[in-house]
């Protein structure tokens, strides 16, 4: 069943603080979708122009659409710091968020609006040696390994509510996040991934979470993507960059301008 653009199913029947169901939203969007991260870029961004799209917005880069007066379709964050690193933030993601996706216990004692939707996020379960047979199936795609548990490690789940595969970058969640739900053209709005460049959002004599893209560039976060663009990409699911700087090479995801954004935006 297709909901109409921007809108879930309601469980506003259900006891508070209950969570809801990735299985009650997968395929009920389409079109397009931002994903929102903290790269230095994403501040050269016209987000306001872009204001009628949904946008999946994670950990800091909330800071911008709180700026633009955009309160995110989506919220992720899956750093359990996150909250005590960077609070105001944290809060400023419940407050505005139409809909949260978060580990368990960080909706704990978390000051979240009644009509706010709240998933619970969970890793998906390695897949075995018959997965990585096949590599790919309804609910996840992998790598083709019998021997390696390792290399089967990387992978991406079509359907959230099974969990979702870490590869060390929040951006690869809501990835998996934008297709569970059946957005069809993904903009990639400060994903720079260069931890040199830093977040948009943090200052020199300000908080700064801990990063680890450059620990974990080879070996978790370029596979996976590289797994994206190989085995879900398709005619149904395509991704943008609009990082100029990014570290991602544009023959994974190509890299577009704010013209051509403009124009899959319409």
């Amino acid at each position: 069943m297709m909901y109409p653009m921007n809108t879930l199913p309601s469980q506003r029947n259900a006891e508070r603080g209950a969570f809801c169901s990735f299985e009650a939203c997968r395929n009920t969007q389409k079109g397009p979708v931002i994903i929102l991260a903290s790269g230095a870029s994403a501040k050269q961004f016209p987000l306001a122009e872009f204001a009628h799209l949904p946008v999946i917005a994670m950990n800091g880069s909330v800071s911008l659409t709180a700026a633009c007066g955009v309160k995110p379709f989506f919220y992720v964050c899956t750093d359990k710091s996150f909250r005590k690193q960077q609070p105001a933030l944290f809060a400023q993601a419940l407050r505005d968020s139409q809909r949260l996706a978060l580990w368990p216990e960080q909706f704990v004692d978390a000051d979240v609006p009644p009509d706010t939707q709240c998933y619970p996020l969970h890793k998906a379960e390695n897949p075995g040696v018959l997965d990585g047979l096949r590599g790919h199936g309804d609910r996840h795609v992998c790598n083709r390994s019998i021997w390696s548990k390792r290399a089967r490690s990387i992978a991406f789940s079509k359907d959230m509510s099974n969990g979702y595969y870490d590869a060390r970058t929040v951006a690869y969640v809501a990835l998996q996040l934008a297709y569970h739900l059946g957005f069809e053209q993904v903009l990639l709005v400060g994903v720079d991934l260069d931890q040199n460049a830093g977040r948009f959002y943090e200052s020199g004599a300000g908080e700064r979470s801990p990063c680890g893209l450059d620990q974990h560039w080879e070996s978790r976060i370029l596979p996976s993507l590289t797994l994206m663009a190989q085995q879900v990409v398709n005619a149904h699911f395509r991704v943008y960059n609009l990082s100029a700087t990014s570290r991602i090479p544009p023959s994974l995801i190509p890299r577009i301008d704010l013209a051509e954004a403009r124009r899959i935006a319409l």
